[in-house]
């Protein structure tokens, strides 16, 4: 397949991370059709030049490339492999890149139908959030080897500074995950430090600055930690698509039999804060939890739609620590209260 400029390429979902990605690829003097669930998310890059398709197959149709950014697996599935999705519409010989982060099984689905129809599919999500999709430096992670993306790599290179190919279908979705349970640690990590330095009277944004120059640092603590000090929940990344993420990964280890607990206890917060209304706020917005209930309510959380008996680890533990947001009646914290003292 021609790599040149003539390459006509089909974007599908033009959202925080789509619209810009598929900023970069039009931007660079490629033939552009877009399509979105919500058609003004597409309107800058209409007003750029890019073509406008009411379905993803009519988008899909003449293209020579076809990415898709998506939000969840079901969506993937629906988008691809449903009676006039992408496996069928797409024309043979055409390379069908799924960037949204889903199920390993899902992608080499996607990649074992399109190679029975002579098309050519694989997974490539990606990381570095909203800004690295709008430099054009994110992360690609491939689950293909790279004489299989090699007709490609061009248009890749549009939007990324790094691409690492994990050898076969699924495993750039595994590789994602990795990525995120370690991300959602993190999280979790420089939220917990953040409120043990503000119980102990200390200057809170002292106290990250030290840290993230220190081995406790992170990239998640240098770049969404001020915001979470500033008030800032703007979404770069969604809390419900991090929860989404951390469910593949809980499900896939229950398929290996492992066992992940960071992950879990991170899924368990992320879940609280999904539940009561936290779930289109950046993921930075973890840190509210442990804010008393008046600073919540302000950010639009409402903790009368916890649905406690359903949050996994909700009990206390045996040391009597509690993640569950007890103790909102009094206006006090959520995620550090302790066991009463006998």
């Amino acid at each position: 397949m021609s790599t040149t400029h003539r390459t006509k390429v089909a974007f599908i979902g033009t959202g925080i991370m789509g619209a810009p990605i598929a900023g970069h690829i039009l931007d660079a003097g490629y033939d552009l059709t877009v399509n979105s669930r919500t058609k003004s998310k597409a309107e800058g890059l209409l007003a750029k030049g890019a073509h406008w398709a009411d379905t993803p197959a009519q988008a899909a149709a003449n293209a020579d490339v076809v990415f898709t950014m998506l939000g969840y697996p079901s969506d993937v599935e629906d988008v691809y492999l449903s009676t006039n999705g992408l496996v069928r519409a797409a024309k043979k010989g055409a390379y069908l890149v799924d960037l949204t982060t889903s199920s390993a099984q899902l992608a080499k689905d996607i990649h074992d139908a399109c190679e029975v129809e002579d098309k050519h599919a694989f997974d490539c999500p990606v990381t570095g959030g909203d800004a690295g999709a709008q430099a054009g430096t994110l992360t690609l992670i491939v689950g293909a080897k790279e004489s299989y993306t090699a007709p490609v790599l061009p248009i890749l290179q549009t939007f990324s500074d790094k691409i690492y190919y994990m050898g076969g279908a699924g495993k750039g979705q595994t590789a994602k995950l990795c990525n995120q349970v370690s991300l959602a640690a993190c999280m979790v990590g420089y939220a917990d430090a953040m409120a043990l330095a503000e119980q102990g009277g200390l200057d809170v944004g002292q106290v990250l600055d030290m840290v993230s120059h220190g081995m406790g640092g992170s990239v998640a603590m240098e770049r969404l930690a001020p915001k979470s000090l500033e008030g800032d929940y703007k979404p770069g990344f969604l809390v419900e698509h991090l929860r989404k993420d951390l469910g593949l990964a809980l499900a896939q280890a229950e398929d290996t039999d492992i066992t992940l607990p960071g992950a879990e206890t991170a899924y368990t917060l992320y879940d609280m804060l999904y539940q009561i209304g936290g779930a289109r706020l950046g993921t930075q917005a973890l840190s509210l939890l442990y804010q008393d209930e008046a600073t919540c309510t302000a950010a639009g959380l409402d903790w009368t739609k916890l649905d406690v008996e359903d949050l996994a680890g909700d009990e206390k533990d045996e040391s009597g620590h509690c993640c569950g947001g007890h103790g909102h009646g009094d206006g006090g914290h959520c995620c550090h209260h302790h066991g009463d003292e006998e």
